[in-house]
């Protein structure tokens, strides 16, 4: 069987039913007054007698699916976009009133509203949407008493087999729970604009459309990722749902909050990666490398004169960028995926440099490219539901 990947997206408003999350009706008319404060779970000092090993048991615990619920169902919202009729999930971040969501929840909207569990409808400000990670935050004027701030977790500490909940409006159903394991961890998948978002996490937890932007939770009730896709058979779900892991959502959304957007460090090229059979086959002059594809205008690479290819060879279906520069280093680290380049570009800062080392026929050039910002990337890998597969290398040259 031949299986697909999908966007949760969102679910078209028309029909659905349901709203989400606790507040008061009372306390939807307070005013914002709140500073920003996200809330983190931390084990507290040990100050009795009891052994700290125990305490530190009790404390970490897991939780019933059920206390789960209770704990954190209050915080989870629905996020309707009324001007392209369509239907989320998200959840309460603080007490300022700031709500996390996916970016394909409230793109291209202008008027967003929350709903809590009282069934109202608030207006929801868009505080800034980020297509790279897939990652919104909005924020409703509402008393601070009102809301129900999620804790965070530590996606760093998510392994195969723990247990998992999720949280949302499936369908449009108010404030739904399923629960099943991680599945896997460390996956790729894409963002609406096509960029990569690492570490995903691969859940076998039902989740459907309308569940778009919802938590995903850890047996203590953390947040460690925020629903985003699920991979299909035929027109079914046959439960594989990923999401993106916390750590990524809080360095995004602390961003999102402070400046409205996000800066992605970005050299401006696009490349593949030399393998050995490659270099043999076409007896180039490294056997591992990066054959750079395109460089685009206006960017750091350009500026510093790196140069792309001058044709395209399709060997089995396959297609090679040949005749451009090859890039062989990054800061003195040897780069032999575009993995490994972004790993290093993306400890800079805009205005920092990198220095690559390429070859340009049978000479060594060192370049100093200065980084830019990248908002969305100009081409990169297919979107899901354009062929992409999760975890797979694209077949194209990717974006750095």
């Amino acid at each position: 069987m031949r299986y697909r990947v999908r966007t949760l997206g969102t679910l078209a408003a028309a029909g659905a039913v349901g709203a989400a999350a606790a507040l008061s009706s009372a306390g939807a008319l307070g005013a914002l007054n709140a500073s920003t404060t996200t809330v983190r779970e931390i084990t507290a000092p040990v100050t009795t007698g009891e052994p700290e090993a125990a305490v530190f048991a009790r404390a970490n615990a897991p939780l019933s699916i059920h206390d789960i619920y209770v704990r954190n169902a209050p915080g989870v919202v629905q996020v309707t976009a009324t001007t392209q009729r369509a239907l989320g999930s998200g959840f309460v971040l603080d007490k300022a009133g700031h709500i996390v969501t996916n970016y394909r929840v409230v793109h291209g909207a202008s008027r967003v509203e929350v709903s809590f569990s009282d069934q109202e409808r608030l207006p929801a400000r868009i505080v800034g949407r980020d297509p790279s990670t897939d990652l919104a935050v909005l924020q409703v004027r509402v008393s601070s008493r009102a809301l129900t701030p999620l804790r965070l977790g530590n996606s760093d500490l998510v392994r195969v087999g723990d247990s998992v909940v999720a949280i949302g409006n499936p369908l449009g159903e108010d404030r739904s729970i399923t629960s099943g394991i991680v599945s896997a961890i460390e996956r790729r998948i894409y963002a609406p604009n096509g960029a990569p978002i690492d570490h995903g996490i691969r859940t076998d937890t039902a989740l459907d459309h309308g569940s778009s932007g919802g938590p995903l939770l850890n047996a203590r009730g953390q947040v460690i990722g925020v629903t985003s896709q699920i991979q299909t058979g035929g027109d079914g779900n046959i439960g594989i749902g990923f999401a993106i892991p916390v750590d990524t959502v809080e360095s995004v959304v602390a961003q999102l909050i402070a400046n409205g957007k996000v800066f992605h460090p970005f050299v401006g090229v696009q490349a593949r990666a030399i393998t050995p059979g490659v270099s043999a086959l076409f007896r180039l002059p490294a056997r591992s490398g990066l054959l750079v594809s395109r460089v685009c205008a206006d960017t750091g690479a350009a500026t510093a004169g790196l140069r792309g290819a001058k044709r395209q060879v399709t060997v089995a279906g396959d297609t090679w960028p040949l005749g451009g520069d090859i890039i062989v280093a990054a800061d003195g680290v040897r780069v032999g995926s575009v993995d490994m380049l972004r790993q290093v570009v993306a400890q800079k800062k805009p205005g920092d440099t990198v220095k690559l080392t390429v070859l340009r026929g049978d000479k060594h050039l060192a370049l100093n490219v200065k980084i830019a910002v990248l908002i969305a990337p100009p081409h990169g890998p297919a979107p899901l539901g354009a062929g992409s597969r999760i975890g797979r290398r694209p077949a194209r040259p990717t974006g750095a």
